[in-house]
């Protein structure tokens, strides 16, 4: 069966690359092909569209799809964080005098999306830290063009992810002003597999099939990180040194309600969302 699916360019997709690179979709009968969107808020109208069946939308923009009306679901995770690792932060060009949170205030921030999961985690560790986000301007910045906008200074600060983070790190573009991933739960999501509830429900073996390679994959990036970091590069074309240099990503499949829950209650706090969605309902076993 083909299958689209839908991703952004960041390592937290490592296990989707792999599983397509190593025919783990392929030998169970998955003719997956995926499709690179610029914007993980673009995800979800992807997958109402039919242009994908399956897609990696972070948690945030998947709880703000829903409330917003669309019948998504999770049908699996992927990347989670871990709090020993550098995946990203908050990066300023050379010379900042940021040293607090409240030195964002009055600053240009670009966030790749509105939404996504680091422009939620970011707002939610300024509050925390004193700052009023209010008064912070946000712009919305695809991570391929973080570091060429932070060098022009288009903007003063982008939030980045690997594999951007340390690219723009390793040029000398930007420097680490808040490590704020550092700073959020440990093992807390970072992506998900959403499909439309109505294509789960016609497609449960596909699924089960999609698992089951996502489950390969897993083992294969945990024993094989030689390898799944030349596969990184191939999919996000990166010189080998950058690659050489990033954190790889943890991965657990297994969602729970609980896991949405984190997620529903940052957003209501924020306001982007007026209430929370049925949790458990949008979890497929």
């Amino acid at each position: 069966m083909q299958l689209q699916v839908g991703y952004t360019n960041t390592t937290s997709c490592t296990g989707l690359f792999i599983a397509v690179e190593q025919g783990m979709f392929a030998k169970r009968g998955l003719d997956v092909r995926l499709t690179l969107l610029a914007l993980n808020s673009n995800i979800p109208s992807a997958l109402v569209g039919g242009s994908i069946q399956i897609g990696t939308a972070t948690p945030s923009v998947l709880v703000q799809a829903v409330t917003g009306g669309l019948d998504l679901v999770v049908i699996g995770g992927g990347a989670v964080n871990d709090v020993h690792k550098a995946y990203g932060g908050a990066l300023a060009r050379p010379g900042s005098t940021i040293r607090s949170a409240r030195d964002f205030e009055g600053k240009r921030v670009g966030v790749p999306g509105f939404g996504a999961f680091m422009d939620v985690l970011f707002r939610r560790w300024l509050v925390e830290h004193g700052a009023d986000v209010h008064k912070v301007n946000f712009v919305e910045v695809p991570l391929a063009q973080e570091r060429d906008l932070l060098r022009s200074g288009n903007v003063d600060v982008v939030i980045s992810g690997e594999p951007f983070y340390s690219r723009i790190i390793s040029s000398g573009s930007g420097v680490l002003v808040a490590p704020f991933f550092n700073q959020m739960p440990d093992g807390l999501f970072m992506l998900y597999f959403s499909t439309m509830r109505s294509w789960a429900r016609a497609n449960p073996a596909v699924i089960s099939a999609f698992r089951s390679a996502m489950e390969e994959s897993a083992a294969f990036l945990a024993a094989n990180p030689a390898k799944a970091r030349e596969i990184i590069g191939k999919y996000t074309h990166l010189p080998p040194e950058v690659v050489a240099s990033i954190a790889m990503p943890t991965v657990r499949l297994k969602v729970t309600a609980s896991d949405v829950k984190y997620w529903s209650d940052t957003l209501l706090a924020q306001g982007m969302i007026k209430a929370p969605p049925d949790v458990a309902s949008l979890v497929v076993d």
